[in-house]
């Protein structure tokens, strides 16, 4: 019999439904299923007050652990024969309750060399995330065998609005009854389900290899050349506001308090206005950029190990 632990933190729900569809066709004969869901403490909410979302951002890009509540509970003290691991982004990072996780010491045991398949959901750029994650997983030493990645695949900033819509009202509902529903479509959420039949056969075949390709020929990963560009200088500009922002004190301090909102002032202006620029230069600049953003994307969509220097 094997056993496979579905290790996830969601807020809106919307993760744990993708994970549901993806192992109705998982689980069945020879395959029994473990979930458990990580529980910051105390709990980060949902919806978000728009400030207090954005005074969370310091500590999500720095990768700062959070306290979790994980109980007694004997599903971590266990061996698997597959972890499926999902996640959210929050600021091109990945949440951090799930950093938290595989910052923690029982992450060291539970992971240690056991075969993993990573499953994002998210507005629309991972891919710095998945990097920082697969970081976490070679801490811990796991196995790193599928990804898959499903996001809004709405413009850059339709998704925006409708995602903002959600997060600070709680309503996955059409903004102003004009814009499309916020996040994953309802259709690529029912159609999540093909990734567990490649998923089962590899756990019940001789091994995981080239399940990364089987996942990859059903749709599993798709990558904007565009977005990969802007979540990489999106990056570089984030670790330099978050650790200025944390050097002014901690949560709710005046000085802090006072700098929060100038962040949040220039995201907005990089949304909205320099992001058009970005894409122009992009166009602009295809013609000698191709050939290594086809070499980037061909990376982003296997499950290679995490390299800083590519």
């Amino acid at each position: 019999m094997k056993k496979v632990l579905v290790l996830h933190y969601s807020q809106s729900g919307q993760l744990t439904e993708i994970l549901d569809r993806v192992c109705g066709t998982l689980v069945g004969e020879g395959v029994v299923l473990f979930h458990y869901r990580i529980r910051p403490e105390p709990a980060f909410p949902f919806p978000w007050a728009a400030k207090e979302f954005f005074d969370t951002f310091p500590e999500t890009h720095l990768q700062e652990p959070c306290a979790l509540d994980l109980g007694d509970d004997a599903l971590l003290h266990q061996r698997y024969d597959l972890i499926i691991l999902g996640y959210q982004v929050w600021f091109l990072t990945p949440a951090i309750p799930v950093n938290s996780f595989l910052m923690h010491p029982v992450a060291k045991e539970l992971f240690r060399e056991t075969p993993v398949v990573t499953l994002v959901a998210c507005r629309n750029m991972w891919l710095m995330a998945q990097e920082k994650l697969k970081a976490r997983l070679e801490a811990v030493k796991a196995v790193h065998v599928g990804h898959i990645a499903l996001v809004d695949r709405h413009i850059n900033h339709i998704s925006v609005i409708t995602i903002a819509h959600w997060m600070f009202s709680g309503k996955k509902s059409r903004y102003l009854g004009i814009f499309p529903k916020p996040g994953v479509d309802e259709k690529d959420i029912e159609d999540s389900a093909r990734f567990g039949t490649p998923i089962r056969r590899a756990l019940l075949g001789p091994s995981f290899q080239g399940l990364q390709n089987e996942l990859l020929a059903l749709g599993a990963v798709r990558i904007r050349a565009v977005l990969m560009v802007i979540d990489k200088r999106g990056n570089a500009i984030f670790s330099k506001w978050a650790p200025f922002i944390k050097a002014r004190g901690p949560k709710g301090s005046r000085a802090r308090s006072a700098w929060v909102p100038v962040f949040r002032c220039y995201l907005n202006a990089a949304i909205w206005l320099l992001s058009p620029v970005a894409m122009v230069v992009f166009v602009l600049l295809w013609p000698f950029t191709a050939g290594r953003l086809k070499r980037d994307k061909a990376y982003y969509s296997t499950v290679r190990p995490f390299a800083p220097h590519e």
